[in-house]
């Protein structure tokens, strides 16, 4: 059984997952998957909800996919529907790289001096 089956956290998949997307180069739902510690199958299904709920794009380009994410897009609680998406990348994926436009980030544009996102770092 899981270490943590059982016990409750702050942040939910969905939050991880955005917060995955925004901070690798060209993720991979393995990749996306791997990073949030949930299967592949979780991973694709949180990217569906996330892009039907207008948080995210999703681009074809050959075998990979581009993700685009909308900053704009507010939080869904009631509570908490001022609060833009923007504030929670900033501060769990601070080293995202702002589309020029509209308040998107695609998470391909990234340089190469950037740091390298913790899941990579802690593989090293």
């Amino acid at each position: 059984m899981h270490e943590q089956a059982g016990r409750w956290d702050f942040l939910t998949n969905y939050a991880r997952v955005l917060f995955a997307i925004a901070h690798h180069t060209a993720p991979r739902l393995r990749d996306i998957a791997a990073a949030c510690d949930i299967t592949d199958r979780t991973a694709q299904n949180i990217v569906t909800d996330l892009e039907h709920a207008g948080y995210l794009r999703r681009q074809r380009e050959g075998r990979r996919t581009r993700y685009t994410l909308n900053l704009n897009s507010t939080l869904r609680h009631p509570a908490d529907a001022h609060v833009p998406i923007a504030d929670l990348v900033n501060l769990f994926a601070p080293h995202h790289r702002p589309a020029q436009t509209a308040g998107t980030v695609d998470s391909n544009d990234r340089t190469a001096d950037e740091p390298r996102p913790m899941a990579d770092r802690d593989a090293s």
